[in-house]
């Protein structure tokens, strides 16, 4: 297979994020898109993709077509990847898996009976510094890790918009629990907990105070606290509160300590990156889970580790389902 023929489904703004980066991969041929939105399919043409969808269905039934990147809402996650693993498609589906539990199960079940591969977008697992402070952890050289500390705070659907210098609506299933199957705990607390779960393995025990700013019927912020068979506690805080985007991970080691933080790039930098045909900061993580994904596909023989692995973010959902149940009260 000389090249992988692939379709990206969902053009807001994370899947813009994947269309460009997979057009700068010489092993992706990208054959077509599929949104619900002119304006988004335009903006896939304008990058020279061919064939456009407004139903994704239609764009599974190509038969040429070798995988796909599901950047939907959450709610549509189910029945989107599990078409598509009908289909007989490789699937690169954003977190989290799934709206809940039950939902996850389901994917990673198709996936399995299907007998395709499957990995859900973490980029956390692919930024520089936290791969780095993972090395050292493993090293040795910071002892036992007896206490981490994770934040991940942000303006989750608030987010001044790249291409926008003014806050754009939000979408409205973003403020349906129903749709999105949480809040901030779901969003990035998923991020954090699949970080901590990648460093020190299995969970045992977890708790979570939930915070109400903006009076929703979801939380957006949120305290967790993780116990890991390894003997780690971790303290893990997100949150939906701010325009200036944190996310960082301290580890206290019994012979010593260390800490990595990724702050975002400047919008400026940004756009003029963008415009000249560069990689932001921003969006190489973004490209080398992409990167992961398609080489899995051409390269794995059956015994590759996937570290981007279905059940992996389906165990993510777990932990966040016994946070929900296990509430902490003040």
């Amino acid at each position: 297979m000389e090249k992988i023929n692939l379709g990206v489904i969902g053009l807001g703004f994370i899947g813009k994020v994947h269309l460009r980066n997979c057009l700068n991969l010489k092993s992706v041929r990208v054959m077509a898109a599929a949104d619900s939105s002119k304006k988004a399919l335009n903006y896939a043409r304008n990058f020279g993709v061919k064939q456009l969808f407004a139903d994704y269905h239609e764009l599974l039934k190509l038969k040429d077509l070798d995988a796909v990147i599901i950047a939907l809402p959450t709610y549509l996650h189910a029945e989107c990847a599990i078409n598509a693993m009908e289909e007989g498609k490789h699937v690169f589906l954003e977190k989290p898996i799934a709206r809940n539990v039950d939902e996850g199960r389901k994917i990673v079940s198709a996936a399995k009976k299907m007998g395709v591969k499957f990995m859900v977008g973490y980029p956390l697992r692919f930024t520089p510094e936290f791969v780095n402070l993972k090395s050292q952890m493993e090293s040795g050289i910071l002892g036992d890790i007896q206490l981490a500390y994770g934040v991940n705070i942000g303006a989750g659907p608030f987010f001044h918009r790249a291409e926008s210098t003014i806050p754009r609506p939000v979408p409205e299933w973003w403020l349906n629990k129903e749709l999105t199957g949480g809040g901030v705990l779901v969003d990035l607390g998923c991020h954090m907990i699949n970080l901590f779960c990648w460093f020190f393995g299995k969970v045992t025990g977890v708790k979570a105070r939930l915070g109400y700013r903006f009076n929703f019927d979801f939380e957006d912020h949120a305290t967790c606290i993780i116990n890991f068979e390894c003997g780690t506690s971790a303290v893990v805080n997100v949150g939906w509160f701010s325009q200036k985007a944190a996310v960082g991970v301290e580890l206290f080691g019994t012979v010593s300590h260390a800490r990595a933080y990724s702050f975002p790039t400047s919008k400026v930098v940004t756009a003029i990156k963008l415009i000249i045909g560069k990689t932001p900061k921003f969006f190489i993580p973004f490209l080398n889970e992409i990167s992961y994904f398609i080489n899995h596909i051409k390269n794995d023989d059956g015994n590759g580790e996937n570290i981007l692995a279905g059940q992996d973010a389906l165990r993510d959902l777990e932990v966040i389902a016994k946070a929900y149940k296990n509430q902490m009260k003040l």
